[in-house]
């Protein structure tokens, strides 16, 4: 096949965003948008005296958290300068009006991070980790359905009409309306990016590390692996090229199934486009939007090539590694002034851009030098180097307790209790951890039949080891690491309360209703004060909770001053409420009204918890805790309080503000070990997405952002959702946490990258 020679070349590179930059959406002619994880989107408009300049013409704020997937709305008369729409790992798809920078349009629906836009004439559709499809006319939901059984990556639509879907569960998924008519197998991993072949079929990028081009049939006409790592996103022109971006920070270039070009990025390419004149953008994680060509007339200047070529090295330098080890952790030359310990041991140093291996010799007493390491396409297969030494393996170690991740290199001839003792020795640990990291070494070298050699003597105790329950032929059993922090174990619960004050402050409030005449039809009658006193009765008789119970007249008239009585004499009625979810009977009868008025009940709570938040917020933290469950109201206040605190919260007074993020968190902190202990799959997306975004604000309290990582790593170690936070890009809120200077921070952090690596 005739492939063409010619290759793409920088243009230009596009600087403003301060995060990685996410996605890319080509505006006709006139201009691309592109959307960060700094929770922004750039409109950069073509300069019309200069094909090679764009501009930032628009920065479009109002996202609360990154942003992804983008798409553009052509002109029309109500919109001279078209529309963008977007969404976002906050679960919302905000449409802006391009000529004034504004949203005009806030859709709500989604339950999980917005993966895929996908235009359908004036409908708008979107998918979501939340599994769900929605679709979207003049700002209203039409429809949604669940389109597949894991989180969905991608949704596109086909000249055709119908809508294609990649998803988490390895799939693609043809649909007309909301039927699938086909099911697309083939890739072992997510499908994460979809794109149009015109007149051909669907392309389709996978975590698997391919490419494949399918026919509408299902038919898999052609496969492309090259990348080396996660494939993020693909595009198609209409010359036959593909492009695609990858994890492996290359973008590639294919014709008929070859790659032609491969350009690295210092850093991971999250998105590619082809522009209509066939140039094309990339999005980087550096921040960085650049964009390429292969007109000569549009090539950069000497400096920004020079400039380019400089900022690619220094990555590489970063990153590159000698037998497994990253260049900038090999010792220098001063580590030869250590005489080695054997002839023919081997040693690699850093020497400038290289790594140089020298060997001992013995009989000269000096270190000869070898020669150069070279990376091969087989390094991951070479023995991994610890200060210079060779080992067959070298282990992260996470003590806990907030020490740093510890190396500790071994042997498979070693004895793993000699290996251990001279290790704590080494590291300035207790001895009290050595069977510990015996049986870490013994699991993660694969020895799990080691046999302890009887002539072997503990240099401490002269003794042979010490194997507790076992004899010298020692097993190893499964170690598993040590967390500082997570996960969480139990919940809070308020158990206590001043009956008689709270009787006293609602017939207060009565009183007050009385002396009204325009409220008086409000208070209560005299049968309903004396019920309230009976609820009481109940309640303070917790030594009979397990065979009093109440009435649903009780529980009703209690549900009536909620909705009836003014917002300011409404919080000792919820106080009355939060004891009852503690009560077996109560939490019953409880459970069947909410269930029927839980959106009611939650306008009514929005008010409310402008003015009085603490009461609010107990009796939510007790709904977790009742003798039955809340899971349709636990799963309302979710979504109701990530709104509220994010979009209302934060602008009152403070000391309120305060009161409103440890309330929220704290629901969070709890509802977390609840779904966790009723697999709950579904419950606890929605909590790792509110706790996700209480992580990632910015200006709240060192206490709330704990609790919330601490929602998130419990999660993911002991829930159901821990390919939900790795799709999430949790291991980025890990890392941020980790440099927090606030050591409980740090900590948490540090257990949430653990859970990543084990991955």
């Amino acid at each position: 096949m005739d492939i063409d020679p010619t290759e793409y070349r920088l243009s230009r590179e596009l600087r403003g965003h301060d995060d990685d930059a996410r996605g890319i959406c080509v505006c006709g002619n006139v201009g691309i948008a592109t959307s960060s994880r700094d929770k922004t989107i750039r409109v950069w408009s073509l300069d019309p005296s200069n094909n090679r300049n764009y501009d930032t013409s628009k920065i479009l704020l109002g996202h609360t958290s990154f942003v992804g997937p983008l798409a553009w709305v052509s002109p029309d008369e109500e919109f001279p300068e078209g529309r963008i729409v977007s969404g976002g790992m906050d679960t919302r798809v905000l449409v802006w009006d391009l000529r004034t920078g504004e949203a005009v349009q806030t859709l709500k629906g989604h339950q999980s991070q917005v993966t895929g836009i996908a235009l359908d004439g004036s409908d708008i559709v979107s998918a979501s980790v939340d599994c769900t499809l929605r679709r979207w006319r003049k700002g209203q939901p039409i429809e949604s359905w669940e389109a597949h059984k894991a989180a969905i990556q991608s949704v596109i639509k086909l000249p055709s009409g119908e809508l294609v879907t990649g998803s988490s569960d390895t799939t693609l998924k043809l649909w007309r309306g909301r039927t699938c008519v086909h099911t697309f197998v083939g890739h072992t991993d997510t499908v994460r990016s979809l794109a149009v072949m015109p007149d051909l079929g669907i392309i389709s990028a996978s975590h698997d590390g391919s490419i494949r081009l399918w026919a509408i049939t299902g038919q898999v006409l052609m496969e492309m692996v090259g990348h080396t790592s996660i494939v993020y996103s693909v595009d198609s022109n209409v010359s036959g090229l593909i492009v695609s971006g990858s994890e492996d920070c290359f973008a590639k270039i294919w014709k008929d199934g070859v790659c032609i070009q491969s350009i690295e990025h210092p850093g991971c390419v999250w998105d590619v486009k082809f522009l209509e004149n066939g140039d094309i953008v990339t999005a980087c994680s550096d921040g960085v939007v650049r964009i390429w060509t292969v007109n000569n007339n549009k090539i950069a200047d000497l400096s920004e090539l020079e400039s380019f070529a400089s900022q690619l090295s220094h990555y590489k330098i970063s990153r590159k590694k000698v037998g497994g080890l990253k260049l900038e952790d090999l010792p220098g030359l001063e580590a030869l002034r250590l005489p080695g310990t054997s002839d023919g041991q081997t040693k690699v140093v850093r020497e400038g851009d290289n790594g140089v291996a020298y060997a001992w010799n013995l009989r000269e007493q000096k270190w000869d030098k070898i020669g150069e390491v070279v990376d091969g396409p087989d390094d991951s297969m070479k023995r991994p180097i610890l200060d210079g030494l060779q080992y067959d393996y070298v282990f992260d170690v996470d003590i806990g307790d907030g020490e740093p991740v510890r190396k500790l290199p071994y042997n498979r001839s070693d004895n793993p209790y000699a290996t251990a003792d001279k290790w704590l020795v080494k590291e300035n640990l207790p001895l009290s951890y050595r069977q510990q990291i015996v049986e870490f070494i013994l699991q993660n070298s694969g020895q799990r039949d080691f046999a302890l050699d009887s002539a072997f003597r503990d240099p401490y105790t002269g003794s042979n080891a010490y194997v507790p329950g076992g004899s010298s032929n020692m097993y190893a059993t499964s170690s598993k690491p040590t967390f500082k922090h997570i996960p969480k174990k139990g919940m809070l619960v308020f158990d206590a309360a001043q009956f008689d004050g709270i009787l006293k402050k609602i017939l207060e409030f009565n009183s007050a209703l009385l002396s009204k005449p325009e409220q008086k039809g409000l208070s209560l009658t005299e049968l309903e004060v004396s019920r309230l006193g009976a609820i009481i009765n109940i309640l303070k008789d917790t030594s009979h909770y397990h065979s009093s119970i109440f009435s649903d007249i009780d529980v009703a008239l209690l549900l009536k001053l909620v909705k009836s009585w003014p917002i300011a004499m409404i919080f000792p009625v919820i106080d009355l409420l939060r004891m009852i979810i503690l009560h077996p009977d109560g939490a019953t009868r409880l459970l069947k009204h909410v269930d029927k008025s839980v959106w009611h009940l939650l306008d009514t709570f929005f008010l409310l918890l402008t003015r009085f938040s603490h009461p609010f917020y107990l009796f939510f933290l007790n709904c977790g805790l009742g003798h039955v469950p809340f899971p349709s109201l636990i799963l309302c206040l979710v979504e109701f309080g990530f709104n509220f605190l994010f979009h209302c919260g934060l602008s009152h007074a403070p000391f309120q503000s305060l009161i409103l993020e440890l309330s929220f968190d704290e629901c969070c902190y709890s509802y977390s070990v609840l779904l966790i202990e009723s697999k709950d799959q579904e419950g606890q997306s929605q909590v790792l997405s509110a706790a996700l975004e209480i992580a990632e604000a910015e200006n709240l309290e060192v206490d709330s952002k704990f609790r919330a990582l601490i929602a998130i790593g419990s999660l993911m170690l002991e829930g159901l959702v821990k390919g939900i936070a790795l799709d999430f890009d949790v291991e980025n809120v890990a890392k941020t946490a980790k440099a927090s200077k606030d050591t409980k921070i740090a900590e948490v952090g540090a257990d949430i990258e653990l859970l990543v690596k084990q991955n």
